[in-house]
């Protein structure tokens, strides 16, 4: 689903033009990306928290000549998803139905050798 999709599936449910739901759904982008620039968590229940990391220098290789490189500090944002959405992503498995014994299959004769007779 990208962005357009997005904002039709929105309109759709809300009586709303597809532009307005764009404008809305960039509204709702730029306020994550205003409060997470500033630092601020984004906690928003039932879905999820957008959260701020900062990663330290550090040392890492060129993959394609293995040289060692210098690799800049940097922030990150990361996002950890609700229970409730980790539930809808990974339903919980029913248990499996008790099945009732199997009853014994009656027991079968042999069956009787044919005599050649000759």
């Amino acid at each position: 689903m990208n962005v357009t999709d997005l904002a039709e599936q929105i309109a759709n449910s809300h009586e709303l033009g597809k532009a307005q739901a764009r404008e809305i759904i960039e509204s709702v982008f730029s306020a994550i990306t205003q409060a997470a620039t500033s630092g601020d968590e984004v906690a928003l229940p039932s879905f999820g928290k957008f959260k701020v990391t900062d990663r330290p220098a550090r040392q890492g290789r060129n993959p394609a000549t293995g040289e060692v490189i210098q690799i800049a500090a940097s922030r990150k944002l990361g996002f950890a998803a609700a229970k409730s959405v980790r539930d809808k992503l990974n339903p919980p498995e029913k248990p499996a139905a008790k099945a009732a014994p199997a009853k014994a299959a009656p027991a079968k004769a042999a069956p009787a050798k044919k005599v050649a007779k000759g």
